[in-house]
């Protein structure tokens, strides 16, 4: 595991606020939980903040600078540490010893990929469930930010320690799978040149060859039967070919997923009446009658009593149905059972993506799980937020009943994997977001794909013109981390070391905040930190990095080309994105 050093000089602020508090000149009864350690919004402060003596100065009877004074002798004092100061309105600003940024640098090339390595999930079992789809097409562009949101925040949390177990589950026994079914029936009496009963909800052509397959395989089996007789058939058949090619385009997304869950598995195993009866058992569940829904005209509403989980009690608006007056589970039911079942099978925190559809949904399941789990099991959900997709100045149309839409192998024919998995991450999942297709495939600095991975092909670039200007030089990281780097003390490159060194800090804040969209960002600030030092050694020769007559500094500046090297391909490991080597 490597350094995050903001928890390095977190820990020592706290060793000196102890020391005070057992010498008497601070209360013993402190809280130290809200004291942070972070960079300071203005970089002319300094490289590391602490709140400190802010957030302690009103349990401490002090003024916040008043224990800033107190705390600055003991901090000036931490090995690492080349000044301290305080500032209005009473937070510490460090800066560190050029020495403690080298040693950063050594460690980025010993650590390879691994660095940014976490210890913080202490091997929890997490599990993440996306792209959750109706498996009534192949996938199209529109459930690619869930899928790679979803895919990227898995990899993140691996990243930050915890354990990942990666699940997408199957809405295969709603309307909507039935629906799937009657479509494929019609596709069948196509096949065998007889009409379908009434036009098909799902008119994609991706149904004619499931259609044409079970006409090759029954012949004139199902024609003119009662639907009662088929559907069972066809409703299954279609989901498994549907998942099939689901499964396809996942993995040419670059995603593999641990477990499927079936919709219709749970409620034949009985574990929705398992999960109904456990509420029932806490009391949760009662017979009643839910009010008209507000400010809207359903004709069809009639008051009916109903089984109803008592959702009110963990935070939902109202309470929630369970069971229909006929007996039947609500769309609710399965869902509950589902978080359950993950519950039993020992995961300690669930994290469900989802489309912006869901939104409304939030509260309802998350008071379930908590009720349902007895509070043992915490669920998070992230919401994504529509894509605009364009293309040629165009907005694309998506409609998966009408057939039309840009399915995800042929947005990956235009711009590929890399550049589909970056953009969806580009923004804040619950941010609305563009997808111009032109853009993505440009090759300039406002296509953010291009910019970072020309930082990581340049980085190459420099390697191969130190391979052939000195063909026997060691540049091998391990050699790098060995050397010494004095030649780097300079602001300049420093300032790259500083960016290169909040890695790790930026794999635990992205991970404890569960937004992977951090991590973008932050390799375009690395991106953006390079490129700016590799155009100012145009114009000042002692910041370039291949120095012909003398090896010694090549060897010293190439270092830091190779841990920018390093931590990008960090970065892209998280993203599921493969470096590029060169640009072309």
């Amino acid at each position: 595991m490597t350094m995050n050093l903001f928890t390095l000089l977190r820990t020592e602020i706290l060793n000196s606020i102890q020391q005070l508090m057992a010498e008497g000149l601070l209360p013993s009864s402190l809280i130290l939980n809200r004291i942070t350690t972070e960079p300071p919004r203005d970089p002319l402060h300094g490289e590391v903040s602490t709140n400190a003596a802010m957030i302690l100065s009103k349990e401490a009877g002090m003024p916040p600078l008043s224990l800033a004074e107190l705390l600055l002798p003991r901090l000036r004092n931490i090995p690492q540490v080349a000044e301290a100061t305080a500032v209005m309105p009473g937070f510490i600003n460090f800066r560190m010893k050029p020495d403690f940024w080298l040693e950063r640098l050594r460690e980025i090339l010993r650590s390879g990929l691994t660095y940014g390595d976490s210890p913080m999930g202490q091997g929890q079992r997490v599990n993440v469930e996306y792209p959750s789809v109706n498996p009534t097409g192949p996938l199209h562009i529109g459930h690619c930010r869930i899928s790679v949101v979803g895919d990227i925040m898995a990899s993140l949390l691996e990243k930050a320690g915890y354990d990942i177990t990666r699940e997408s589950y199957i809405n295969d026994a709603g309307g909507q799978a039935l629906q799937l079914a009657r479509s494929l029936y019609a596709r069948y009496l196509e096949a065998l040149g007889k009409e379908a009963p009434e036009p098909a909800a799902y008119r994609g052509a991706y149904l004619i060859p499931p259609g044409e397959e079970i006409a090759q395989r029954d012949h004139m089996k199902w024609v003119d039967l009662p639907e009662e007789a088929w559907v069972e058939e066809f409703r299954s058949f279609a989901v498994e070919k549907m998942m099939k090619l689901i499964r396809e385009d996942l993995s040419l997304l670059g995603i593999h997923l641990d477990v499927y869950t079936s919709e219709r598995q749970l409620v034949a195993q009985g574990k929705v009446e398992e999960a109904f009866q456990s509420l029932e058992k806490q009391g949760l569940i009662y017979q009643g009658i839910l009010e008209k829904p507000k400010g809207k005209l359903v004709e069809d509403w009639e008051p009916r009593e109903q089984s109803l989980f008592k959702s009110t009690a963990f935070g939902d608006d109202i309470d929630r149905p369970l069971k229909k007056s006929d007996g039947s589970w609500t769309y609710l039911a399965p869902d509950i059972a589902y978080h359950y079942d993950k519950y039993l099978r020992g995961f300690s925190l669930l994290i469900d993506i989802l489309g912006a559809d869901h939104g409304g949904y939030i509260k309802r399941i998350t008071a379930a799980t908590h009720a349902i789990t007895q509070g043992k099991t915490k669920l998070i959900v992230r919401i994504c937020q529509m894509v605009k997709f364009m293309d040629q100045g165009t907005v694309l149309k998506m409609s998966k009943r009408a057939g039309v839409f840009v399915t995800v192998r042929e947005a990956l024919e235009k711009v590929g994997k890399d550049a589909i998995r970056f953009m969806m991450v580009a923004r804040k999942n619950d941010a609305a977001m563009d997808f111009d297709f032109d853009q993505v495939i440009s090759q300039s600095r406002d296509n953010p794909v291009f910019y970072v991975q020309y930082a990581h092909a340049r980085c190459h670039s420099v390697l191969r013109h130190v391979k052939e200007t000195f063909p026997d030089l060691d540049i091998s990281a391990q050699t790098l981390a060995k050397i010494n780097l004095d030649l780097l003390k300079d602001k300049t490159d420093q300032d790259l070391v500083r960016i290169l060194a909040h890695w790790p800090r930026q794999v635990e804040v992205a991970a404890e905040a569960f937004e992977p969209h951090r991590i973008a960002y932050y390799l375009s600030e690395v991106a953006s930190a390079f490129h700016a030092l590799w155009n100012k050694g145009k114009e000042e020769a002692e910041l370039r990095f291949i120095f012909p007559d003398s090896a010694d500094i090549t060897q010293q500046r190439f270092a830091l080309v190779w841990a920018t090297a390093i931590v990008l391909a960090s970065g892209f490991k998280v993203l599921g994105i493969t470096p590029v080597e060169e640009m072309r």
